[in-house]
């Protein structure tokens, strides 16, 4: 444990981020603006296993997350697995799978999330993002919107008139609801698997948190923090 500590907490205190621009995972406060949310109660059991006392970095979105690793303000994060993103992470098994889809206006031609890959459409999405990762490795025809956030995305695709808004499906549901006029469309273009992700080279920290991770799942913490965040305990990665 000793190494793990060392790896993981080398000032003493677990410096975890938290992204709060998956509102599935993370959320802040009401009154107090501190993180809940399952990403957070994970950072406490990591903190408490190593008896050292969690200090969280906020961040509005997953790219910023990640831009911040440069700057080593975190020793442990939350991030959805994707091959960008490991030439620098590494990432425990998932302990989450969520779907990502797009939202388009109600009188829209695009029915399926087959058909949004065509010259013309204009899909806005948050950057860095594990859906705009993805979207950006694959898409051939249709033009990608980077916005800073997922929702300075939902703005811009009612502000601008895009033809579409990628997300992550509970939040595009919600945001569908909300604006008359919308729908989601049928199927995904990918399922995210969100995992506990850390520098790489830290082979027995690591191997602690893979073992916490599954141990989290089997125990119902991480259904539990879903349920409590008004989720549905099925998103638990097997």
């Amino acid at each position: 444990m000793q190494d793990v500590s060392k790896q993981l907490a080398p000032r003493g205190r677990l410096r975890a981020a938290i992204n709060f621009g998956n509102s599935v995972l993370a959320q802040p406060d009401p009154t107090t603006g501190e993180p809940r949310g399952v990403q957070a109660a994970l950072a406490r059991e990591i903190a408490a296993r190593l008896g050292v006392p969690v200090a969280f970095a906020t961040y509005p979105a997953a790219g910023q997350v990640f831009a911040a690793l440069a700057r080593d303000e975190w020793d442990v994060a939350f991030m959805a697995i994707d091959p960008v993103r490991a030439a620098d992470l590494d990432f425990t098994p998932p302990y989450v799978l969520i779907e990502a889809s797009c939202v388009v206006r109600e009188d829209s031609p695009l029915r399926t999330i087959d058909d949004v890959d065509q010259p013309g459409v204009r899909i806005a999405g948050a950057r860095g993002s594990a859906y705009d990762l993805y979207l950006s490795r694959t898409l051939t025809h249709a033009t990608l919107v980077h916005l800073p956030s997922g929702p300075e995305a939902r703005a811009a695709f009612l502000r601008d008139g895009l033809e579409a808004v990628a997300g992550v499906r509970q939040e595009l549901v919600a945001f569908a609801a909300s604006h008359p006029g919308l729908r989601v469309m049928e199927g995904r273009f990918v399922g995210i698997e969100q995992a506990v992700a850390m520098p790489k080279g830290r082979t027995a920290a690591l191997a602690f948190l893979t073992g916490l991770v599954d141990e989290m799942k089997r125990s119902g913490l991480v259904a539990r923090e879903l349920a409590a965040s008004g989720q549905s305990a099925s998103l638990v990665a097997p």
